[in-house]
């Protein structure tokens, strides 16, 4: 999208009129109709300079392109046709920026390209500034984010060679070298087939280090033992994810994994996962607790994670607690499950294994936790509907004891506690605590628990339905606008960057895509629960510091009313350079502000070369919410830097 000049408002004074008797000649009169003609020449003339310019000359595309506001059909309602290509968009001045603003000088900043040695910068994540800090229980592997005068003001480059990612579903199985260049793991990983470097690609075969015959045929046996097929089951959680082929195959299955690991314990198996098109974050668990609401997961994962679930107090089993819904499954396979078999090869001791699996027992029985099954290499625990038998237990070991009154969804630089979490009240030992889930995928559409109960803020079943209905709507306008977005499989990997109920994602739901939904930590009412509860995932995030992913990991970025929610918070640029880090070339964003906060959005993307354009609301130019449509170019490091050693 080429830039566009902007728009003013010409304006003239109009002329004082004149009254004389003594002019009443035919003369006189012609000679006053030249004069008016000539004067309303000249202003629409003056007024036509000022719009842009004079449509018969041409002129050389300025430097700095200013801001342009194109008003494009409106959608009356969800059922309107999508405009073809061939449609000619209006190009018609309606609200501008104030005159006065800052935003409409002409100077613009430029950002430099980075050093090739921040080609896969992770700023809260960096292995430099994680040695400052403690190894005990991987403390130094949490987020540590840089302060304001460490914060790179420069666009990190894409390594050279770099291409866009496979389409989904071919890129589950396969990844160009170029994009992530290490073969680390498919040394180190060569006889578990996690991954096999082929010429200018890697190949997924889809194994794993407890699934040497494939994550498929691995789910498969886990179908054996609980059902995943009734829809029960939709979201997941893996830990310690590897390159994510759990939750890859899951996907088929119509469970949404969220898979996160530490960066590295190996090389690059996060930015593998996002490269695959798969959902994962950067995450360990440490000291904190991991950034999702209380019974976010239907369902959660270890295969051979290396979390030692048995220490601290068995912390990091509580944690897990916290985060799984009634009535959700624990699913362990890998040390110490089947020690008889596979004690020798893990090199340690029968005794060792043993006390592991007694002590994961014990603390597994103390959050009333009920083993369903332990066959082959696979264990599974289910956590109880509600709390009610479990008060009554507890009565006689109350170790660990229940937390005092806490927030269970605040998750943001929160401490672990080593007490367990309450569960919502409930009348009786049949009820689910919070209240029942429906099934997928009608769970989408019913009203979430949270919203029937009356437990969010502000929101109710009237306020949910209309959202819903509202971000279909504007999905199709927004398909009018970007008809890449309405091509299957442009798009992969979407992060909505202040996701509110999660109906942008809703809206999607049928495309061969997946959205990180985010609710900011600023954000007024914490609705991620809810996304949760509508069988979708997603994360906390304050936008003053960066995410937790590495670089070129989202193909589409989705913006509404972010700058307004950090304004005098922290920089706009700052802001905008770390979605310029996290967006793939190529990549899209559309942002939804008022229009003067769009005018200094799109002064900096400019500086940061994306081509953009300022486009009406779908409800008409009266609206002073408008739309910012905006593509980051391709571009690469050079050829001379591509022997360079990126950070690692």
């Amino acid at each position: 999208m080429a830039g566009f000049d902007s728009l003013y408002y010409a304006t003239s004074k109009p002329l004082k009129a004149t009254t004389t008797t003594s002019v009443s000649s035919k003369t006189g009169r012609l000679f006053y109709l030249a004069l008016i003609f000539c004067l309303c020449s000249l202003c629409y003339l003056f007024g036509l300079w000022q719009h842009g310019g004079f449509p018969t000359i041409t002129t050389t595309a300025p430097a700095v392109s200013t801001t342009k506001i194109i008003s494009v059909p409106c959608i009356p309602n969800e059922n309107t046709t999508t405009m073809t290509t061939s449609e000619t968009l209006d190009f018609s001045t309606h609200h501008v920026a104030d005159s006065d603003d800052e935003s409409l000088l002409p100077d613009v900043k430029t950002y430099p390209s980075c050093s090739i040695k921040y080609s896969e910068y992770t700023p809260c994540e960096d292995q430099r500034r994680s040695l400052k800090f403690k190894r005990d229980r991987l403390i130094y592997r949490e987020r540590h984010c840089p302060e304001k005068q460490e914060l790179l003001k420069c666009r990190v480059p894409a390594p050279y060679g770099y291409k866009n990612p496979f389409p989904w579903p071919r890129s589950r199985d396969l990844a160009w070298f170029a994009n992530v260049p290490h073969k680390e793991l498919t040394v180190e990983k060569a006889v578990q087939n996690w991954i096999r470097y082929e010429g200018n690609r890697f190949r997924f075969p889809g194994g794993g280090t407890m699934f040497p015959h494939g994550a498929d045929a691995y789910i498969d046996d886990i179908g054996k033992l609980i059902n995943l097929k009734d829809g029960s089951i939709r979201t997941a959680i893996d830990t310690g994810c590897g390159v994510a082929s759990w939750g890859a195959y899951l996907l088929s299955r119509n469970i949404l994994t969220m898979s996160f690991a530490p960066r590295d314990t190996h090389e690059a198996q996060v930015q593998f996962a996002l490269e695959r098109g798969i959902p994962a974050m950067l995450g360990v668990l440490a000291s904190k607790r991991l950034p999702y609401p209380s019974r976010a997961f239907d369902m959660a994962h270890c295969s051979r994670c290396l979390i030692p679930w048995d220490k601290y107090d068995g912390v990091f089993f509580i944690e897990v607690d916290r985060i799984l819904r009634p009535g959700g499954y624990w699913i362990l396979s890998g040390p110490p499950i089947r020690w008889r078999k596979y004690w020798q090869g893990w090199q340690r001791t029968k005794e060792d294994l043993n006390d592991e699996q007694t002590r994961i027992e014990s603390v597994a029985r103390s959050l009333c936790w009920k083993k369903l099954v332990e066959k082959d290499d696979i264990a599974i625990w289910q956590k109880p509907i509600n709390h009610l038998n479990c008060k009554v237990i507890r009565k006689f070991n109350r170790n660990p004891p229940f937390c005092p009154s806490q927030d269970p969804d605040k998750a943001w630089y929160t401490n672990l506690e080593t007490c367990l979490t309450h569960l919502p009240e409930v009348s009786n030992d049949q009820e689910t605590a919070g209240g029942e889930l429906a099934k997928w995928p009608e769970r989408l559409n019913a009203i979430p628990p949270r919203i029937r109960k009356g437990t969010v803020n502000g929101i109710t079943a009237e306020i949910f339905e209309q959202d819903s209905q509202v971000w279909k709507r504007r999905l199709s306008y927004y398909k009018t606008v970007n008809n890449q977005l309405g091509q299957r499989g442009r798009y992969r990997n979407i992060l909505d960057m202040n996701a509110h109920l999660g109906g942008f994602a809703a809206a999607l739901i049928d495309d061969p895509v997946w959205v990180m939904n985010v609710v900011p930590v600023q954000a007024e009412i914490n609705t991620l629960g809810v996304i949760y509860e509508r069988g979708l995932i997603g994360t906390y995030q304050s936008w003053c510091e960066a995410m937790s992913t590495y670089p070129r990991t989202y193909d589409f970025i989705h913006a509404v009313s972010v700058f307004s929610l950090y304004k005098d918070r922290c920089e706009l640029e700052d802001i905008l350079l770390e979605m310029d880090r996290i967006l793939r070339p190529d990549g899209s964003v559309i942002f939804r502000d008022d229009v003067d906060i769009l005018v200094k959005i799109k002064k900096i993307t400019d500086g940061l070369n994306w081509d953009s354009q300022i486009v009406d609301h779908e409800d008409g130019p009266l609206n002073r919410e408008k739309l910012l449509f905006a593509v980051k170019v391709h571009w690469t490091a050079p050829a001379s830097d591509a022997t360079g050693s990126p950070t690692s």
